[in-house]
């Protein structure tokens, strides 16, 4: 961590994050009431969340990501715009949503340009697979969607084959069919530089099928 990045841990934490315990969170703490509840995970430097947060105001954001410098860059945003909807969770995803946050109870997941692993002797530790596909969607409410988002099209194949076949989501926008790039999904740095390399990005999004409700 740089010391900017250690400073705004040190400070920012007590008032934002959330350490693990293999319980359920208090979703009084966790998340404003009435607002709509959205999880990011694997939010890097954290620029995308600290871009959405401040853009909307009305909803709750819990950002997990287990590097430490991250989190720490997502405090100094955090502390520099005295936001209040964002509690930030530095931990493993999978036994964060076994384990901290109670079924039915999100509106959306995020996850935006994680690993791809692209050797395919790596691949068994891509994220998203069938069985976490299935926690994921678990957790969301009726209305809720998971989007997630690649800029390497394998990865990209990879996540529409695990999520077509996942009983309780539908794909939003056709089967087999990528999603136009939202508004609300902000331009990462990452994206950016990716663009002008002249690699192309492809966003998904899932909701609960009717049959799942």
């Amino acid at each position: 961590m740089t010391p900017a990045q250690e400073r705004a841990y040190e400070e920012g934490w007590a008032r934002w994050g959330l350490a693990f315990q293999p319980n359920l969170l208090d979703e009084e703490q966790l998340f404003r009431p009435g607002t709509p509840r959205i999880v990011e995970i694997g939010f890097g430097m954290g620029q995308s969340l600290l871009n959405t947060a401040a853009a909307h105001p009305d909803r709750s954001y819990l950002g997990i990501e287990v590097h430490r410098p991250g989190v720490g860059k997502l405090l100094m945003g955090v502390l520099a715009q005295s936001l209040d909807n964002v509690r930030v969770m530095c931990h493993d995803a999978v036994e964060i949503f076994e384990q901290c946050l109670a079924p039915k109870t999100l509106d959306a997941v995020h996850i935006f340009f994680p690993d791809p692993w692209p050797k395919k002797k790596h691949h068994k530790r891509r994220l998203i697979q069938p069985a976490f596909v299935e926690l994921l969607a678990s957790r969301l409410k009726a209305t809720g969607h998971i989007h997630l988002a690649t800029d390497w099209e394998p990865y990209a194949e990879h996540m529409i084959e695990v999520l077509e076949c996942a009983p309780s989501l539908r794909n939003r926008y056709g089967a087999g069919s990528y999603a136009p790039r939202p508004d609300d999904r902000p331009e990462t740095k990452f994206e950016a530089r990716g663009r002008r390399l002249g690699h192309g990005v492809w966003d998904l999004i899932y909701e609960l099928s009717p049959d799942a409700v």
